[in-house]
């Protein structure tokens, strides 16, 4: 059966229809250029129409009539001007081919250098990524990067500030010391002195590295929004807590997100320990928490440095005390430990005829000791108690009696801190500059970022009991009488002391071999304070 030709439609219609897509083509592209003006101009009035929108929306109701009054009279003097609405409408045209324009192209993949530096870290991960057994490895010298990496940015000077890698599963992830090689590595050739922090994704073999932004030190001391027995700490990054303190800071009013520790009869981390280096902020971190506590409750201080850190506090009302002489301590730290079994004397006596305990042992007590190895030094030279040994009541026994104990001391005579500090100091502060070893030997687990050489006073990590390592900026509160202090950190600090004692110089009393009754609280005698401000 013979074949019968196709019609003459159906046998040209193909190169018809690209002959009638080529001229529609040719007719847009053309159309588009004629109209490219009028596009741009359109997109540009859009773009101010939506800003004009946006501005009058976030205009107070209370300023808008006087805004609309100014803008109506901007219209009748542009309309009574010669030329006037022709030059508004110029104008007008103008702005919006301006806010029209093509933006320029986005960058959709790394360049030259970028593809160079990610060659480099793809082949310094192969030892670690690879194993001779495997028949299909990921990581292999000359192999394509671009499988392991993704989600990947740079900074302006070429290096990376957040990097996707997909690792093979028989990686050993779960062990610290494998992921402790990897990130030492990634930090290296990524670049120091920058902090970068490593999300392990253990289920979906991920690694998610990524430079973290410098903490501000523009919040100074100020009175925090707090409930009672909350005490903030510092500031950390966003994401890394659920709570947010609304500050004032160099830069305006914010909500910074803070690290608020609780203190009390129901904290589970009633005592803390703050360890640094030399010139590191732990007493700075310490005066933050003394003003922070006499706004509720009576302080008393031991300084073991002994070099006046703390004289603005000298004859404050709240504060009981503060001793920088190994005698004194000693007094006072006995003071402090039948003043907690007084109180725990006395809450008990009230709950068992049924009555609220007593007013005077709900008020908080707080015992800030500064460097007590350098005390401890002296009383083992002199054959005297070690002041640590008498912390051993308000440290078991402070949080039924509202007694909380914060100690603070230096990495290199952190050794001669008590076991009995050690077990019941569960908050623990970490600051200046330190390497991984030692933040997770005082905080009892090690950082999820890699710590840079040089840091800002007051900065450091936090953890609270078992919670995560958290990244922590201590507000700017420097010693008022300092004379290279800033006047605004300087007043920030003096605004928030309280009120002078009629008489700031008391002999100190006897403490009595009962606890039963309520004990005089220890006055230091000091030598005269330097004028504020």
């Amino acid at each position: 059966m013979s074949r019968r030709p196709l019609p003459r439609i159906l046998s040209s219609g193909g190169a018809q229809l690209a002959r009638s897509r080529e001229i529609a083509r040719s007719a847009a592209d053309s159309a588009t250029d004629v109209l490219h003006p009028l596009i741009t101009v359109s997109r540009g009035l859009r773009k101010l129409a939506a800003t004009a929108r946006a501005k009058w929306a976030a205009t107070p109701k209370e300023r808008r009539g006087p805004t609309l009054f100014l803008v109506a009279a901007c219209v009748l003097v542009v309309a009574l001007a010669p030329y006037g609405p022709l030059l508004a409408l110029v104008a007008l045209m103008g702005a919006a081919a301006w806010k029209g324009r093509e933006k320029p192209v986005v960058k959709t993949g790394p360049d030259e250098a970028e593809t160079a530096r990610l060659k480099g870290l793809y082949e310094a991960l192969v030892p670690y990524f690879s194993v001779p057994e495997d028949p299909e490895p990921l990581f292999a010298h000359g192999g394509d990067w671009s499988r392991a990496f993704a989600d990947h940015a740079f900074d302006a000077d070429g290096r990376p500030t957040r990097l996707r890698i997909a690792y093979p599963p028989y990686f050993p992830d779960g062990e610290p010391a494998s992921r402790a090689r990897i990130e030492q590595l990634l930090h290296a050739k990524s670049g120091r002195g920058r902090e970068y922090r490593f999300d392990w994704d253990e289920e979906g073999n991920r690694l998610v590295m990524h430079v973290l932004p410098a903490l501000p030190t523009t919040i100074a001391a100020q009175r925090f929004v707090t409930a009672p027995g909350e005490t903030v700490l510092g500031f950390t990054d966003a994401d890394a807590v659920q709570r947010t303190v609304p500050v004032v800071s160099a830069d305006g009013s914010e909500d910074a997100p803070a690290v608020v520790w609780r203190t009390g009869p129901r904290s589970t981390e009633p005592h803390l320990l703050a360890v640094g280096q030399p010139g590191s902020g732990t007493t700075s971190l310490l005066r933050s928490l003394a003003l922070q506590a006499l706004a509720h409750g009576d302080v008393l201080i031991v300084d073991g440095a002994g070099v006046g850190e703390y004289a603005c506090l000298v004859g404050r009302d709240g504060v009981l005390g503060i001793e920088s002489e190994l005698s004194g301590a000693l007094e006072s730290l006995e003071w402090a430990s039948h003043e907690t079994e007084r109180r725990l004397i006395s809450a008990n006596r009230a709950r068992q005829a049924g009555h609220p305990a007593p007013a005077d042992t709900r008020r908080p007590l707080w015992i800030l000791l500064d460097r007590p190895g350098a005390l401890g030094h002296l009383a083992a030279a002199e054959g005297r108690t070690d002041p640590q040994e008498l912390l051993r009541v308000p440290l078991r026994h402070g949080r039924a009696a509202q007694v909380t104990v914060v100690v603070a001391e230096q990495f290199d005579t952190a050794d001669a801190l008590h076991e009995e500090v050690r077990a019941h100091t569960r908050a623990r502060v970490v600051l200046g500059p330190a390497v991984p070893e030692q933040i997770a030997a005082v905080l009892g687990a090690a950082p999820h970022t890699t710590p840079t050489p040089q840091v800002p006073p007051g900065r450091g990590y936090a953890r609270l009991g078992t919670g995560p390592v958290l990244r922590l900026q201590v507000p700017a509160t420097p010693d008022p009488y300092d004379e290279a202090v800033g006047d605004t950190d300087r007043q920030a600090v003096l605004d928030l002391l309280p009120e002078r004692r009629a008489a700031a110089t008391v002999a100190l009393e006897k403490v009595p071999e009962a606890a039963a009754e309520p004990t005089p609280a220890p006055v230091v005698r000091h030598a005269p304070v330097p004028a504020e401000g």
